[in-house]
């Protein structure tokens, strides 16, 4: 009988420290740097605090963060991230959050007056991805159309062409990256994606790595060499 709990303990341990290992793993990888020499961070909307020297020594060329989501919200935490991102020897991007419900005009305007138009900053992200928040689906035509009035309006204000950030199930249902020849973000965690109609420029191969500097797992993304 005690024999038999030993046994036991020593199975659940291994299963434990397996999975610690695994789980270890898992945070801290991100494709090499060998192949992809640049690499960097997006964080998501209303992020937590960072400390941008620390995620730049930990091997990040530059980080993306969220200023603006539709047409109305701002995100409180841009203005401040955006003066440290240069300051820590990063290189800095916006992102825009699309939104199927508001109009694609507002969207820009609201992007423009709140974004600088800065020499050193690289090309504005605009993200479409399907949100719970709105149920709109428009047909095709429309979607493109109202995206790539979006994309040529903040192109004015930026003097530089924007990233398309789209989800899989949005290029499934709408194939933007076939209608809109811009530079394609994808998403995929760890295996390369090959969803989009051209290939990708960047790709987001991880949202559940954690890095030193900023707290909760992060995204984790590598341009095209």
């Amino acid at each position: 009988m005690r024999g038999g709990v030993i046994k036991t303990a020593a199975v659940l341990l291994g299963l434990i420290l397996f999975g610690f290992a695994a789980w270890t793993f898992a945070t801290g990888w991100h494709p090499k740097v060998v192949q992809y020499p640049l690499q960097g961070v997006d964080l998501g909307r209303n992020p937590p605090p960072v400390d941008w020297g620390t995620v730049r020594a930990r091997g990040a060329d530059f980080g993306y963060i969220v200023a603006t989501v539709g047409a109305h919200e701002r995100d409180p935490g841009f203005e401040g991230n955006w003066a440290a991102l240069p300051e820590a020897g990063l290189r800095r991007g916006a992102v825009h959050l699309y939104s199927f419900c508001q109009s694609p005009v507002d969207q820009a305007n609201a992007f423009n007056t709140f974004v600088p138009r800065t020499k050193d900053a690289l090309p504005v992200a605009v993200d479409v991805t399907f949100d719970e928040a709105c149920a709109n689906r428009p047909d095709r035509a429309a979607a493109v159309a109202d995206v790539a009035t979006f994309a040529r309006m903040v192109e004015t204000h930026t003097r530089k062409p924007v990233l398309l950030r789209v989800s899989k199930a949005v290029d499934a249902q709408y194939q933007l990256s076939a209608a809109i020849e811009r530079p394609v973000w994808a998403l995929g965690n760890i295996l390369s994606p090959t969803y989009t109609a051209r290939p990708w420029r960047m790709w987001r191969a991880s949202d559940f790595r954690r890095v030193d500097g900023i707290d909760g797992p992060v995204n984790w993304d590598v341009v095209a060499p």
